[in-house]
C-alpha cells in the first residue's frame, strides 16, 4: 500500500530524537516533511509498541534487488533504489566499481541525471585508483596511481554530483589527489590500501575524512606496525565506514571501532551489490563474476569477498539485538552522521520539523513495518 500522507500524525511510537528516546512520541507529517504542529483535522495513525527512527543513509552501495548500479540502464539503477527504500534506506549513493575510465565517466553522467532528479544522493568513485595488492572485488589492469588529472576528470563527469572517491593515498599521486577533492567538496576516503601508520596521517592532514569499509582491503593491526586502522580510529576528523553483516567482521572490531572513534564517527554501510535484497546466484561486479551462496558474495575467481548482500534494516537489527548497541548510537551512525558527512543533514538523517518525513518503522523486535520516504509510504504499517 502507498499513498501521499498529507496531514498525519503518528502516535504511541519510541520515537528516536537526536536529543534522545520519546516513548509514547509522535511524528506529525504535512505534505513531504514533518511539522512541529498539527491541524485539527489531521489523520491519526497509531503507531503504539512500534519504534520510529529516521530513514537510514547508505553512502556505499553498488546495486540491489537484481540490479547493479555500474552498469544498468537508469530504469535498472531506479530499481535497486526502490529495493533498498523498502528496506528503509530512503538516501543512498550510488557506489561504482573499477573501470575504464572513459566508462566511468559516461556512468557517472547517467547517475547525476538521476542524482538531479532527486532520485539518489549522488555518486561514489570506488576505484580505480587503488593498490593492486589490496584490490579486493577490483579488476587488476583497470587499476591506476590516482592522478589528479584523472581524478579531476572524474568529477567533472558528475556534474556536482559526485561525493566520494575512495582512494589509496599512499601511491603516486595520492596526496595530490586528495588536496583537489577536498577542494571541490568531494569526501575523499582512504580505503583498499596498504598504507603504512604514517602515511594515512599525511592524508588525513591533507584532507582526507572516511575510512572505505574500515578494516576491510588495508593491512591489519599489528604491534609495531600499526597501520591505517589505528590512524583512522584515533582521528576525529575521520568517519570510519562499517559493514556489520556478520561476515565482513567479528563483532569485537565493531565493538573496538564503536568504543574508539564513538558513534559520533561511524557510518554503517551496506557496499551491496545486486544480489541484495534479491537472493543467492550468479551476478557480475563490474566485468567480474560473482557467486553469491547462502548470502555471502565472492568471487568465482580467486574467492575474494565482493561487496555484500547487506540491507540497513538488517545492520539496523544486528547492531541493536546482537551487538547491543544503544538504538540512539546506532541511529546516529546509519542516519545522522552519513548525513552530516554527504552534506544533507539540513533536509534527512534526524526526525526534526522543517525536514523531510523520511523514516522507519519498527517493530519490537526491530523488523521494519513501514518506510515513509517524503511523506509518501514506500511500505505502509496501516495493513
Amino acid at each position: 500500500m502507498s499513498g501521499r500522507a498529507h496531514s498525519t500524525v503518528l502516535s504511541g511510537a519510541r520515537v528516536v530524537l537526536p536529543t534522545g528516546i520519546v516513548a509514547g512520541g509522535r511524528v506529525i507529517v504535512e505534505g513531504s516533511r514533518i511539522a512541529g504542529s498539527a491541524p485539527e483535522d489531521a489523520g491519526l495513525a497509531d503507531l503504539s509498541g512500534h519504534w520510529i527512527v529516521p530513514g537510514f543513509v547508505d553512502m556505499h552501495n553498488h546495486g540491489g534487488g537484481g540490479n547493479s548500479f555500474t552498469s544498468g540502464t537508469a530504469e535498472e539503477v531506479l530499481a535497486g533504489v526502490r529495493t533498498h527504500r523498502e528496506h528503509g534506506t530512503t538516501t543512498l549513493v550510488a557506489s561504482t566499481v573499477t573501470g575504464d575510465l572513459d566508462e566511468l565517466a559516461r556512468r557517472a553522467a547517467l547517475l547525476a541525471e538521476l542524482t538531479q532528479q532527486g532520485e539518489i544522493a549522488g555518486v561514489h568513485f570506488e576505484g580505480p585508483f587503488i593498490n593492486p595488492c589490496r584490490k579486493g572485488a577490483h579488476k587488476e589492469d583497470l587499476l591506476r596511481d590516482p592522478d589528479p588529472a584523472e581524478v579531476r576528470k572524474l568529477i567533472d563527469a558528475a556534474h556536482g554530483a559526485a561525493r566520494m572517491v575512495t582512494l589509496a593515498t599512499e601511491l603516486p599521486g595520492g596526496l595530490d589527489s586528495v588536496r583537489l577533492l577536498a577542494e571541490h567538496g568531494v569526501i575523499a576516503a582512504i580505503g583498499h590500501t596498504d598504507s603504512t601508520y604514517d602515511q594515512t596521517r599525511q592524508a588525513i592532514d591533507a584532507g582526507a575524512t572516511v575510512a572505505t569499509h574500515l578494516y576491510n582491503a588495508m593491512p591489519g593491526l599489528e604491534h609495531r606496525a600499526p597501520g591505517p586502522i589505528a590512524a583512522l580510529l584515533e582521528d576525529e576528523r575521520v568517519t570510519v565506514e562499517l559493514i556489520n553483516d556478520g561476515t565482513h567482521l567479528h563483532p569485537a572490531m565493531l565493538e573496538l571501532a564503536f568504543h574508539h572513534a564513538g558513534a559520533h564517527r561511524v557510518a554503517l554501510i551496506t557496499d551491496a551489490m545486486d544480489a541484495a535484497g534479491f537472493g543467492d546466484g550468479t551476478y557480475h561486479l563490474g566485468p567480474l563474476e560473482v557467486e553469491v551462496r547462502d548470502g555471502v558474495a565472492r568471487l568465482v575467481e580467486g574467492g575474494s569477498i565482493a561487496g555484500s548482500t547487506l540491507t540497513l534494516d538488517t545492520a539496523f537489527k544486528r547492531s541493536v539485538t546482537v551487538d547491543r548497541l544503544p538504538v540512539e548510537s546506532v541511529v546516529q551512525a546509519i542516519s545522522a552522521n552519513p548525513a552530516k558527512l554527504l552534506g544533507v543533514y539540513d533536509e534527512v538523517g534526524s526526525l526534526e520539523p522543517g525536514k523531510y518525513a523520511d523514516l522507519v518503522v519498527l517493530d519490537a523486535e526491530f523488523d521494519v513495518k513501514g518506510v515513509m520516504r517524503r511523506g509518501e509510504w514506500i511500505v505502509s504499517p496501516l495493513g
